[in-house]
């Protein structure tokens, strides 16, 4: 039997020509609407005890709206929605807690309106204080916390307490770092221990590593829903990539997708020079911000300076989107120096490396530094200034982190 099945889910807003026609139909009078929007339909699919789910898509795809159908929070206009078990649900992360009462009275409020005996809350209380980790601010009034602070301790009483299904709403988002590993661990430890997850999230990688299927959303319907990794690539493939067609067919390895245009660059410098344009390239030298795994990949900047430098140093980081650097290097480290570069020069400058990437996608940092200068004191600096995906070919190996090692596999069996 699966723990949760939605069949034909949908949901609809509608208006109507006058009140009277909306009081009409509370008591099963068929009157037409006026307008008609669906939010959500056509949606099915099952879970089973013990799985973890990804819900992908885009803002505003019906994401939240299905989870509040579930949960039971939004009847739906169609369709039903079948749980064999208790669900619990992380929608936002702080939600419902009263500012002027202590994250202690907090949780006991917030654990009693799901639900739980006062016995049972005592008996998690320690678990709950230890895991959200904020000292004596755990009894102080919840309008003295941080963000963080209070990200900690709502999802701490969250998840302190046996659910079949936990579903879980871009909540992870927030706190530091070591936070957002601690909740990932406990969610771990959860789906080990039989409890099914719903995870909605942006970071594709996050449904990869902790999910075993995935569910795709557009535009209010179901675009796919199958295994987790095929389900996130197709997912990203819509994202960053935009179809090519030659002579009416589809090319499915392009090297230039116009769709990977960054749109969060930061530049800044000391004026000195300019780095005037990156350009990515092919082994060949050929424009190219679409290559596959293990293929040769060239980043080319021109620089022109406005004041003499001596020994200009240049550099190039390749990093993750969520900013984790997987390599970078300079032209110092290299051992490569131009001298020093007069006023109205421009200088040509290539970095050329082997891209033994994960498929995904990825930005470049690329700078000017001065060797004379004390610290690391940039020129000129251009903060994801581009982007390039890699894709997977058949030498591919790595299934998740950030780099392919290209591992290879031999197993021997014995006979007695």
């Amino acid at each position: 039997m699966s723990l949760l099945l939605v069949e034909n889910l949908g949901k609809s807003y509608r208006t109507y020509r006058s009140e009277w026609q909306r009081f009409a139909r509370w008591f099963g009078v068929s009157v037409k609407p006026h307008t008609e929007h669906w939010v959500l339909r056509n949606i099915s699919f099952s879970i089973d005890p013990g799985q973890s789910i990804g819900v992908l898509g885009k803002n505003g795809a019906g994401k939240s709206t299905l989870l509040k159908m579930i949960t039971g929070t939004l009847q739906p206009s169609e369709g039903r929605v079948a749980l064999n078990g208790r669900i619990s649900a992380i929608l936002e992360l702080g939600m419902g807690f009263n500012p002027e009462l202590t994250g202690r009275q907090n949780v006991m409020h917030s654990a009693g309106l799901m639900g739980f005996s006062r016995d049972q809350i005592d008996q998690a209380l320690p678990d709950i204080e230890a895991f959200s980790d904020i000292g004596e601010y755990f009894d102080q009034a919840v309008r003295t916390y941080s963000s963080g602070m209070q990200s900690r301790v709502s999802f701490a009483v969250a998840t302190a307490f046996h659910a079949d299904i936990l579903i879980v709403d871009e909540s992870l988002a927030v706190g530091d770092a070591a936070f957002q590993r601690k909740c990932f661990r406990r969610l771990e430890d959860m789906i080990e221990l039989g409890t099914t997850l719903l995870f909605v999230s942006h970071d594709i990688e996050s449904v990869k590593k902790i999910c075993s299927k995935a569910l795709h959303i557009n535009n209010g319907g179901l675009v796919e829903f199958g295994d987790a990794k095929s389900v996130c690539d197709n997912y990203e493939r819509t994202l960053f990539s935009k179809p090519v067609v030659d002579g009416g067919d589809e090319v499915e390895h392009v090297a230039i997708d116009l769709a990977l245009q960054t749109d969060c660059e930061v530049t800044y410098g000391d004026g000195r020079a300019f780095i005037q344009a990156i350009t990515l390239k092919d082994q060949d030298g050929n424009p190219a911000n679409v290559l596959k795994n293990n293929e040769i990949m060239k980043i080319h900047y021109s620089v022109k300076f406005f004041q003499a430098v001596n020994n200009p140093v240049f550099t190039c980081l390749v990093k993750t989107r969520e900013g984790i650097a997987v390599s970078g290097t300079d032209s110092m480290f290299l051992k490569e120096r131009v001298g020093k570069v007069e006023p109205g020069q421009t200088v040509d400058v290539e970095f050329s490396f082997n891209a033994a990437l994960v498929p995904g996608i990825y930005y470049v940092n690329c700078g000017i530094r001065d060797a004379e200068g004390e610290g690391v004191d940039f020129i000129h600096r251009r903060v994801d200034a581009a982007i390039f995906r890699v894709t997977s070919n058949h030498k591919t190996t790595a299934l998740v982190g950030f780099v392919d090692l290209h591992t290879t596999l031999s197993i021997g069996v014995g006979h007695e």
